[in-house]
């Protein structure tokens, strides 16, 4: 099984001006994600724009994406759909292809309650054998996977090897880490209004489920790094600390907003966003590149 630690960064999905799939500029993301040490990827997430994809054009993403990181990074694709039967068939479909790895939720908008969250996910999780994981993220999902359904889950899957954390809950990932001792490795967001990147890791989590990374992945990598000793738990800290203003800025709009306004200000591809989001401008667009400039992430990273 794969060990998940450091760095995953959550990518967006680039289009061109005409709102095709921008194989190219996912190829030149992903080199660069490999470049400056990232540890895996996550595909096809909210930061992906998955709700404006179509079942085709994600599936035209899978094989592609799979064929530019086979061997070069552990990929895992987002497999979360309206229904039970709909996440199962997009997870069988990544298998097929190679995906390393999927990532389920449960269905947005439903509100079911924990018994149905488990027979979901247990659903999923038993429709495929590569690695699998989830997202708990209630403030998009309106539902909460419990500790202990994590842990129900984990003594039913070994193949479940990630609980990828996103809301502002200390005591979440304290009883997953607690509960499930470790066999599942706990990665959390980046979002700064959660700031749970340091408790994550204080608690044994192995890292970070970021879209940071997509704008300083060498900086995202050294922060998200595990505390294994005192030496890179101090250096991350520090680390955390110095670019946590620039993550702020980041998050002013709901992903991917920002950081396609940030890939555009590197002149990388990806900077094009699908209806019904708008383009970041004005004021706000100026602050961010002022800011990417002082400190340094322009010379850096540019192109």
């Amino acid at each position: 099984m794969i060990n998940l630690q450091g760095s995953w960064v959550a990518m967006p999905t680039p289009f061109t001006e005409d709102n095709k799939i921008d194989f190219k500029g996912f190829e030149t993301l992903i080199n660069r994600q490999i470049q400056y040490g990232t540890s895996q990827l996550f595909i096809l997430g909210s930061a992906g724009e998955v709700t404006l994809l179509t079942l085709e054009e994600k599936e035209a993403i899978v094989k592609e994406v799979i064929k530019i990181t086979k061997g070069r990074i552990p990929v895992f694709f987002s497999a979360s759909a309206m229904t039970t039967e709909a996440s199962v068939s997009f997870a069988q479909y990544c298998e097929k292809q190679g995906a390393d790895g999927v990532i389920f939720t449960v269905p947005p908008y439903v509100l079911i309650n924990q018994s149905a969250a488990y027979m979901h996910l247990d659903t999923c999780m038993s429709a495929v054998s590569i690695p699998c994981g989830i997202y708990n993220n209630p403030s998009r999902l309106g539902v909460q996977v419990m500790p202990e359904t994590v842990k129900k889950l984990s003594d039913t899957h070994k193949h479940f090897v990630v609980d990828k954390e996103a809301m502002p809950s200390v005591e979440q990932l304290v009883q997953v880490q607690r509960l499930c001792e470790g066999k599942v490795k706990i990665m959390c967001c980046d979002y700064p209004k959660y700031s749970i990147v340091l408790p994550t890791l204080a608690v044994g989590g192995t890292g970070t489920a970021n879209i940071g990374g997509n704008i300083i992945p060498e900086e995202a990598a050294l922060y998200s790094r595990p505390w294994t000793d005192i030496k890179i738990m101090e250096e991350g800290r520090d680390s955390y600390f110095k670019w946590f203003p620039l993550l702020q800025q980041l998050y002013t709009f709901s992903n991917p907003v920002v950081i396609k306004a940030a890939l555009r200000i590197l002149g990388l591809p990806g900077g094009h966003l699908r209806k019904p989001y708008q383009e970041y401008g004005g004021q706000k667009f100026a602050d961010l590149e002022k800011m990417m400039g002082e400190m340094g992430v322009i010379d850096k990273y540019g192109i």
